[in-house]
């Protein structure tokens, strides 16, 4: 059974990245090949990764060389640093399927790329990036900005562990 992953935030191309959220990178093509390693390093090509926007900085051609090297089937939840361009562009530079919209996977999960109002009501869990190395408090939410996980996807089997520490997987 193929596994399913979540990750957001790469700013691939984006060199001004490295000093903003304080990466542990050289330079823009240091951070690029360390994280298509270390996504491919988990991924499988038969997974499915939802990537939660901000993927790229670069044109569409160099943004397709790096999208063909990742393995899995890739969803891309458009961030804001995506919607300058449209849901076409990111389709021809490789991205399986786009949404321009938050989506809902597994009825529980709300799939952003920034965090949504979730009141402590709410029995659901926005899974979302944006913020970087910031996080909300509580429970109803999960930044999955690369600087939070070692700029590595996370299996949906971890984010429900930590949704519900004790559930049998």
């Amino acid at each position: 059974m193929a596994n399913v992953f979540v990750i957001s935030d790469h700013h691939f191309g984006h060199k001004s990245i490295i000093d903003f959220e304080s990466r542990p990178f050289g330079d823009a093509e240091e951070m690029t090949e360390t994280m298509i390693d270390r996504w491919n390093a988990v991924v499988g090509s038969d997974d499915k990764v939802f990537h939660l926007g901000d993927f790229s900085f670069l044109n569409k051609e160099k943004t397709r060389g790096i999208v063909d090297r990742l393995h899995g089937y890739k969803t891309l939840i458009m961030g804001n640093h995506d919607r300058g361009r449209s849901r076409t562009w990111w389709l021809e530079a490789g991205f399986d399927e786009v949404s321009e919209h938050p989506i809902v996977y597994a009825g529980f999960f709300f799939l952003s790329h920034e965090p949504m109002y979730m009141n402590k009501h709410m029995p659901y869990v926005n899974i979302h990036g944006h913020i970087h190395g910031q996080k909300y408090e509580g429970s109803h939410y999960i930044n999955v900005s690369v600087e939070h996980w070692d700029y590595t996807p996370v299996s949906f089997d971890e984010i429900r562990r930590l949704v519900v520490p004790n559930e049998e997987q």
